[in-house]
């Protein structure tokens, strides 16, 4: 049995449990793209990639779509539970899509101004390197308010939250290492280190086995410079 992808948006739109864009929507936008570029195409691409940090946009709320304004604690949850980040737009070494642009020129020109501070959901290795993993495009409103305004690539692994949940805390990642040990234990053949099996035997290589690989857990932490999810979804930097 194939399992779905996991995607992002859709995660999003669940946690404020809203309706996705309409299919009206995405013609639109795509007959948009085919439109000649015009000289505010560079602009806002150079505000995409080297703006500086902007926490307020001055929209105008009569035309803002619900369904795109999410909290920064729902972005929060999403970076934790998936193991992504949430920075400044700046950092992104991807490629930025010509819809994401043209969705951008669209808002400014319904709301009458110049969008600035965008941010960016995505893995860490996207803010050094290319790839295809669903990044999202949003910019600040106020109050820890943002909206969505584009979404590209390649949807998630559809196990990537259940990958990603050693990694939420100290908890859920001793408890994985513990039920690595039980079954490593089980592996060593029965009487390997006395003639007779006890439950005591088992219990110490038990304990054994937990404190190598714990002892390995810990030094590819400290070696990379690994850090739990809460600590990372909206840091800049590598080593955290």
């Amino acid at each position: 049995m194939l399992l779905r992808k996991t995607n992002v948006r859709e995660k999003l739109d669940l946690e404020k449990s809203k309706h996705s864009r309409s299919e009206a929507e995405v013609l639109s936008q795509v007959h948009d793209i085919l439109k000649e570029v015009d000289k505010n195409h560079e602009r806002i691409a150079q505000n995409i990639t080297k703006g500086k940090h902007t926490p307020v946009n001055n929209f105008d709320f009569e035309l803002l779509e619900t369904s795109r304004i999410f909290h920064v604690d729902e972005i929060k949850n999403i970076c934790i539970n998936y193991r992504l980040r949430f920075l400044d737009s700046k950092y992104f070494k991807g490629e930025i899509p010509v819809e994401a642009i043209s969705k951008i020129k669209a808002l400014e020109k319904q709301h009458d101004l110049e969008l600035k501070g965008f941010k960016i959901i995505a893995p860490s290795k996207l803010f050094k390197l290319e790839d295809k993993d669903d990044p999202l495009l949003f910019a600040p409103i106020a109050n820890n308010y943002f909206y969505l305004i584009h979404q590209w690539g390649n949807d998630l692994h559809p196990l990537r939250r259940a990958l990603m949940w050693p990694f939420k805390n100290i908890v859920n990642l001793t408890a994985l290492v513990l039920v690595i040990s039980y079954f490593a234990t089980l592996l060593v053949p029965n009487g390997l280190f006395s003639k007779s099996d006890s439950t005591m035997e088992f219990w110490i290589i038990y304990f054994f086995m937990f404190k190598c690989i714990a002892s390995v857990v810990i030094f590819y932490g400290f070696a990379l410079g690994k850090n739990f999810n809460p600590a990372i979804w909206n840091s800049k930097y590598f080593n955290v």
